[in-house]
């Protein structure tokens, strides 16, 4: 695949002043409640740490429950490493939280094809309600496009009938023209949701990054009529730019994509702060 029809359809020119005009939108989160709310039932609730272990993933799995119990909404999924699917499946089977993990040589890529096949497989084993994985940002970058392709229509054949993430790490991809390339690569692959970014390299998510896909999102709405998912990831731990991220997705793919279904913010610091507002 080399033409990108999609990508004619944005302005990447006008990415700032478009940008500014959304910002100046956003109310301050203390008179946002409502929207915060909504927020937080679009959460991935994240944990991914080297030193997680079945008890610490236990404890957050009751920490994300415990929303509930203070009369706020329970985020959409809360997203482990792959040995822990199990042992938050059973903390939160029957709760309508999701399990969600991550695959694919996360977060680097760098495995062969069969290898990162097999522990999407895994996950699928295990139980994860959605899987989360990354793009080979090498093979992309030296324009191997037909390539990336192959694995991402692959991922997604192994991930059967799962939730697939597939995550673009946008900082790395450096330029608008190729966040917009990668973003129709993953669609077009099959992806349920396109993510910014792992949480593990920097920029992690940017308002710009976000901005050109929900373009490509919509574009893409428009010529098919079929709905894809996004989400911001990495570094947004502050109700500010969460609202701004809100924002940035009601103005461009509009009001319908504002559900779990269609739109997610990865986070865990996040939650804290908003329940610290809401509470």
């Amino acid at each position: 695949m080399q033409e990108f029809p999609l990508t004619g359809e944005i302005d990447f020119g006008n990415v700032q002043e478009s940008l500014e005009r959304i910002r100046s939108k956003v109310l301050p989160a203390d008179q946002s409640s409502d929207i915060l709310r909504r927020i937080l039932s679009f959460l991935d609730f994240t944990s991914l740490e080297g030193s997680d272990n079945p008890e610490k993933i236990r404890l957050f799995c009751r920490k994300a429950l415990s929303f509930k119990d203070q009369g706020l909404p329970a985020p959409a999924a809360v997203c482990v490493y792959p040995p822990f699917i199990g042992t938050a499946r059973k903390v939160l089977n029957g709760t309508g939280i999701r399990v969600a993990t991550t695959a694919a040589a996360f977060p680097s890529g760098q495995l062969p094809l069969a290898l990162k096949l097999g522990e999407i497989r895994y996950a699928v084993e295990e139980g994860a309600d959605e899987i989360d994985v990354v793009i080979s940002r090498g093979t992309f970058l030296e324009g191997n496009f037909q390539e990336l392709m192959h694995e991402l229509e692959s991922m997604r054949s192994a991930a059967a009938t799962k939730t697939l993430k597939v995550i673009l790490e946008t900082g790395e991809l450096k330029t608008f023209e190729n966040i917009a390339k990668a973003s129709e690569l993953a669609i077009r692959a099959g992806a349920d949701f396109i993510k910014t970014s792992t949480g593990k390299s920097a920029p992690a998510a940017t308002p710009e990054a976000v901005f050109v896909m929900a373009h490509v999102i919509n574009q893409y709405y428009l010529r098919t009529g079929k709905k894809i998912g996004i989400k911001p990831a990495g570094g947004i731990a502050d109700a500010e730019s969460a609202l701004f991220y809100y924002n940035i997705v009601k103005e461009i793919a509009g009001e319908s994509w504002l559900s779990p279904d269609l739109f997610r913010i990865g986070a865990s610091r996040l939650a804290d702060q908003i329940t610290g507002l809401l509470l």
